[in-house]
């Protein structure tokens, strides 16, 4: 085994690229490369040729996606992320960054509305996984296009523990929920099998907001993506929201059950959308929907960003009603005054 005694570094600070070549790539590939994460391992491919060679190898991919979304072990996502021009590298580079909030321009005669969606879907406590599910729902249904959009994971008589110690005494519970806002994290990634890429996270990763409900004791953990809904500026769809609510149940001291897991797609004024409107806005969003690299906190503001535009939007058509309201009480009561003073004077 030849053994480096020392490393040429340019004016950069960095290897040089003859430098790197000199290590075998099983030295590499075993020692630095397996250890790396995604992010890590897509910089370190922007380096160099040579890197970039050995970083795009497909085992390299696929371990770290199933390190990160043990959902999409599922044998058929391993048959349609193989699919992909990438393979996993691909459905990485589409599933990891957060959607960048872009009004898209969405033209529903030009968009081929899938027939079928996939949903891997993740929830880990302090970076371990407590629930995987992998839920395929149908999509073309005259019932599906027509009703609210809405993805239910769990049976209503079923639910899943979690090694969480549920916490329901008034004395300690904001510290608890608190807790459970900054260690519970969810990944809800939505794929179209129909296409050869086309996969998108629709989760904030971490919690927008937890609540507990005062009497039942039930603690609704909600995660939230507020992106373009392709409406004209003002209106209720320039902005939706996707949001995904988890809620757990349990005893003082006992474990805490996931009871529900579910996802809905609501535009500015808290109505729902029907199925054709989501699925046009997520195939807009698979299709042309920008990506970037976020902070964790980046869902939570915009999620607040999001309720304070919804807050103030509600507002101005609240004093928009009073003010017709008026005018129509005005109108009401001077038609009330001429008309008795007609009768008077007849």
């Amino acid at each position: 085994m030849k053994t480096i005694t020392s490393t040429t570094v340019d004016q950069g600070g960095y290897a040089s690229n003859e430098t790197i070549s000199t290590v075998h790539p099983d030295i590499l590939h075993s020692h630095i490369l397996i250890r790396l994460d995604g992010p890590s391992l897509a910089a370190l491919a922007c380096s160099s040729s040579h890197l970039h060679a050995l970083s795009s190898e497909e085992n390299l991919w696929q371990n770290i996606c199933s390190s990160t979304w043990p959902s999409v072990n599922h044998p058929r996502l391993q048959k349609i992320i193989s699919a992909f021009p990438s393979g996993h590298r691909s459905f990485f580079s589409d599933a990891f960054p957060f959607l960048d909030l872009q009004p898209l321009k969405l033209n529903v005669n030009s968009l081929t509305l899938p027939t079928e969606l996939i949903s891997a879907v993740d929830i880990s406590y302090r970076n371990k996984i407590v629930y995987s599910k992998v839920e395929e729902m149908e999509t073309s249904s005259s019932w599906f296009l027509c009703s609210p959009f809405r993805v239910d994971l769990l049976d209503p008589k079923d639910s899943a523990p979690t090694p969480i110690k549920y916490f329901g005494g008034s004395n300690k519970v904001d510290t608890w929920l608190k807790h459970l806002e900054e260690n519970l994290t969810l990944s809800w990634i939505v794929i179209d099998p129909s296409r050869k890429k086309a996969a998108v996270n629709m989760s904030s990763r971490r919690a927008v907001s937890v609540k507990r409900h005062w009497l039942t004791g039930d603690v609704q953990v909600r995660f939230g993506m507020v992106m373009g809904g392709g409406g004209r500026r003002g209106s209720s769809r320039e902005l939706v929201e996707c949001g995904v609510v988890v809620t757990c149940v349990g005893k003082e001291g006992g474990e805490m059950h996931v009871r529900e897991v579910s996802m809905v797609m609501e535009d500015m004024e808290g109505k729902g959308l029907n199925g054709k409107d989501s699925l046009v806005i997520l195939e807009g969003v698979m299709e042309n929907g920008r990506r970037k690299k976020g902070n964790g906190n980046e869902g939570k503001e915009r999620y607040e960003e999001f309720g304070e535009r919804k807050r103030e939007r509600k507002e101005r058509r609240q004093r928009k009603e009073r003010a017709l309201d008026l005018v129509c009480i005005s109108i009401g009561v001077a038609g009330f005054v001429t008309f008795w003073s007609a009768m008077l004077f007849r």
